[in-house]
């Protein structure tokens, strides 16, 4: 796409798409010609033979399959090992979810974050189940999350990397193996493609056939993303006005109404100048999906070798993170996460010593490779605070690259009176600030957010612009696992975010 001069056609068009991301010589990656469409380069079918990572730094060997001679945590136990083996089987055979090309496109992009010119905005379901699934709720989440971008983007007149919690974001690791109710001990409940969410027997019985009607789920999961992507869903005027139809619900003259005011007053000025706001670049968006890399059957089945680079890539999703639970140095999930070349990410809390996380990145991303690794960092806005400004002053002092992202929801989860598990949108808020603060502090780049929302309007998070109490928590509560910012919610976040923004790139306030 050729860049207009235009100020405000720039960062407009950037939310949509962008220009193509300057990458580091030493990436070596190829440039993918389409976003979320098939490239050339299909992979091969893994078939568990050893073979140096492409990450790896010579000490050992690995092959998708090598996680299994380390500790694996959060790790359903199966009762019947022969319908585990079918299953996997099952997987290998299948196409891949996401190819080679497009894995590297997003690569391209956050090695330009990393280098502190874009922000990443990751969101979407807490866990996704099979019952909910409809085309309806996808549309809502991303067209949320489309909003959110484009906000951001004129905010803070960078591009901003759009990745969707979604079409794989199943499983959930859990604080017990076992669920104990009036006396009746049952497996947890682990997502629903591990088990089902009933209190029965039957229901929490772990099997191995829900990966094979997981990976069927988010394949048309990613059809219907990539025809909302493409299909013009993600006009920008569209979304536009889908912003204005928010403000109408704040106060006269407040700075969400001043914000919308400045995108319209640009979107008008592109028209009158004779800019074609319905050509691709204004109608079509670069959209990626990530999950946490918890059930590992699954992902190594669905390990392909890229025909043209000989890497290793996990085809279920563009990029994967690590939990902080599962992040080990000599765990399973880092083990086969090292030798894959997908965009990684990996969660910390304040219980990650600097020492700690140097490991990770040197174990993670042995290379140093821009835009490889990204750190999520979930501790709550005091703890933030306190244990964020040693954590990057130990990743300058190494030298290394990677994206800062917030996750501002993990860390502010409570439980109400009368039993409800929510969270409140002024500690989101606060946990935010704060991340801002101390990269100001510390002059790093905060190169994201992370957060689990829906483009539903539920009732599950307290406060905020839609007013959700404590007593209107159980109205539309319809969550099976942890609470999401509901639309509203979400789309003043990504305000809020972008006012911040726009102070630290030296725009002037609204």
């Amino acid at each position: 796409m050729k860049l207009a001069t235009n100020g405000a056609v720039f960062l407009i068009a950037t939310c949509l798409g962008g220009g193509w991301a300057f990458v580091p010589s030493s990436l070596k990656l190829t440039r993918s010609r389409s976003n979320l469409s098939m490239v050339s380069s299909v992979p091969k079918i893994a078939n568990g033979s050893t073979s140096p990572s492409p990450s790896d730094n010579g000490s050992r060997e690995w092959s998708p399959s090598s996680w299994k001679n380390a500790v694996a945590k959060q790790m359903p136990v199966y009762d019947d090992e022969e319908e585990l083996e079918n299953a996997v089987k099952r997987l290998e055979r299948v196409a891949p979810l996401v190819f080679a090309g497009e894995v590297r496109s997003l690569h391209e992009k956050l090695a330009r974050v990393s280098q502190g010119q874009g922000f990443v905005l990751m969101g979407g379901d807490c866990a996704e189940s099979f019952k909910e699934f409809h085309v309806n709720h996808i549309r809502d989440t991303f067209r949320v999350i489309m909003q959110m971008a484009l906000v951001m983007t004129f905010g803070s007149s960078m591009p901003v990397v759009k990745i969707g919690r979604m079409a794989g974001q199943f499983a959930k690791p859990r604080s017990e193996p076992n669920e104990v109710i009036d006396g009746v001990s049952l497996p947890s409940y682990r997502g629903d493609n591990v088990n089902g969410e009933d209190f029965t027997p039957e229901a929490r019985r772990n099997d191995p056939n829900r990966m094979v009607d997981a990976y069927y789920q988010s394949a048309q999961t990613l059809n219907i993303l990539r025809a909302f992507s493409t299909g013009g869903f993600a006009d920008i005027s569209r979304l536009h006005a889908w912003n204005l139809d928010f403000v109408e619900g704040t106060d006269e003259g407040s700075r969400y109404r001043l914000f919308a005011g400045k995108v319209d007053e640009s979107l008008r000025f592109m028209k009158a100048i004779g800019i074609d706001t319905s050509k691709p670049e204004f109608t079509s968006v670069d959209f990626y999906t990530a999950h946490e890399c918890l059930l590992l059957p699954y992902e190594q089945a669905l390990t392909r070798q890229d025909s043209l680079t000989g890497k290793w890539y996990d085809c279920s999703a563009h990029m994967l993170w690590v939990g902080e639970r599962t992040r080990d140095l000599d765990g399973a999930h880092l083990e086969f996460t090292r030798g894959i070349g997908n965009p990684l990410g990996v969660k910390i809390s304040d219980k990650c010593t600097p020492e700690e996380l140097i490991r990770i990145i040197d174990t993670m991303n042995p290379q140093n490779i821009p835009g490889k690794l990204s750190i999520i960092v979930r501790m709550g806005a005091e703890k933030l605070r306190k244990n964020l400004p040693g954590l990057i002053r130990a990743v300058q002092r190494e030298g290394k690259a990677v994206v800062w992202i917030s996750d501002p929801v993990h860390g502010n989860t409570r439980k109400t009176e009368s039993g409800y598990k929510t969270r409140d949108f002024d500690n989101i808020r606060a946990e935010l600030r704060a991340f801002f603060d101390v990269h100001d502090e510390m002059g790093s780049h905060p190169g994201g957010v992370h957060i689990e929302m829906t483009g539903e309007d539920v009732t599950e998070c307290t406060g905020g612009v839609s007013d959700v109490t404590d007593d209107t928590l159980k109205h539309r509560y319809n969550t099976a696992c942890d609470p999401r910012l509901n639309g509203s919610q979400a789309l003043e976040l990504a305000f809020l975010i972008a006012e911040r923004m726009r102070l630290r790139t030296g725009l002037p306030p609204l």
